[in-house]
């Protein structure tokens, strides 16, 4: 571990050698920390293994350390301008970053600011998209923090979940609602019985009523066509004389009456009784190239017997995105998910409890840019081409 940490400051310090002019700023970064990550772990797994390398390549570093949940939200809100967020912990502080910074007044400007995610957490569900694979911590850490001195990005897709009355949540993986989701909370009650405990929850969970249906009604769009790449490089502002003779011909001309193109939204309905409804971006399968924007909505059969309940359930809890046979799947862009009264329960927002109800998901294509491994970004765009 000490000789990979060693290697990835060498790395960093070439970063921090480079020469800048001495009107240049430096580059400010602003790392909000979750110490609660990791059962604890996580501040000093981030003071070890990606402070040092942070600080060797030169950045301008504020580490903001959250003390409750909830509070980056709060702390997002009264952000300054950066150069750079960097996420340090699990699925919960990505979720509550992206939600306080999109929630903002400007967000439409802050949203442009690229993010790093150095994975700290239990459940790091974005480190499958952005790092390659790794079985030892301190490298998957380090590979994570050098990624984001190596400036290569890519776009990722965000759900906006907004209740009648809350303010809008926002995610980068799914939303989950239905009886695995409730079965893996409920895991770590079963520490005692070491391997066993996964299969204990969901045996358990069988004795309840069954079988466990969650009826809904759904009303989708789908999916939407992507529009070209903006380009990044502003065109040259045209001379003087050009200005004025646009300006003058504009004055002078008959002004034109613009017809108002209402596009209609095909809304489909459907009745719906599932074990579990997930609605999930396309993150963990990002393609570079495609022409179209949607999210996943997968229901899953509610006819299923207490031991297929208890084989997926181990399932789900390795990768909860998988979608079994039978279950019906849709692409779409925008749903509204109305909910029976007194429905009683909770949804997974990324990995984070929040109470069911009704709620409109609606998807914001390319909303955020996050540093990820340049392997891995060759690789998505070899396997396009392909």
């Amino acid at each position: 571990d000490d000789l990979l940490r060693r290697a990835a400051c060498q790395e960093a310090q070439a970063f921090g050698n480079e020469l800048i002019p001495a009107t240049m700023p430096l580059k400010k970064a602003t790392v909000f920390l979750n110490p609660a990550a990791c059962k604890g772990k996580a501040r000093n797994l981030f003071e070890k293994n990606a402070a040092p390398i942070l600080h060797l390549s030169g950045l301008d570093v504020t580490v903001v350390k959250t003390d409750y949940e909830g509070q980056a939200k709060k702390l997002l809100e009264l952000m300054e301008n950066t150069d750079l967020i960097i996420i340090a912990g699990g699925d919960g502080t990505v979720q509550e970053v992206i939600t306080g910074l999109l929630r903002r007044a400007d967000e439409a400007a802050f949203s442009k600011i690229p993010i790093g995610f150095i994975p700290l957490g239990k459940t790091c569900t974005l480190s499958h998209t952005l790092y390659p694979e790794s079985t030892n911590q301190v490298q998957h850490i380090t590979n994570a923090t050098l990624a984001i001195l190596k400036g290569e990005t890519v776009p990722l897709d965000v759900l906006q979940i907004k209740g009648e009355k809350e303010q809008p949540v926002f995610a980068v993986s799914s939303l989950r609602w239905g009886s695995y989701r409730d079965a893996g909370v409920k895991v770590g009650k079963y520490w005692y019985l070491g391997p066993l405990k996964t299969k204990a929850a969901h045996f358990f969970s069988t004795f309840k009523e069954w079988p466990q249906k969650h009826e809904a009604a759904l009303m989708y769009v789908g999916p939407t066509e992507r529009p070209p790449e903006e380009p990044e490089e502003k065109p040259s502002r045209p001379p003087l004389y050009v200005r004025l003779y646009r300006r003058l011909r504009l004055y002078w001309s008959s002004p034109k009456e613009i017809p108002q193109e209402v596009t209609p939204q095909d809304w489909e309905e459907l009745k719906l009784s599932t074990i579990e409804l997930s609605i999930a971006t396309r993150n963990r399968q990002l393609d570079l190239t495609r022409t179209e924007d949607f999210m996943d909505i997968c229901i899953e059969a509610d006819t299923v017997s207490k031991g297929q309940f208890v084989h997926r359930g181990s399932q789900k809890m390795r990768d909860p995105h998988t979608c079994p046979e039978g279950s019906q799947c849709i692409q779409a862009s925008r749903c509204i998910l109305q909910l029976p009264e007194g429905t009683e329960g909770s949804f997974g927002i990324d990995n984070e409890e929040y109470e069911a109800m009704p709620v409109e998901v609606k998807l914001l294509p390319r909303k955020l840019r996050f540093f990820c491994d340049p392997r891995v970004r060759e690789q998505m765009l070899h396997a396009a081409v392909q």
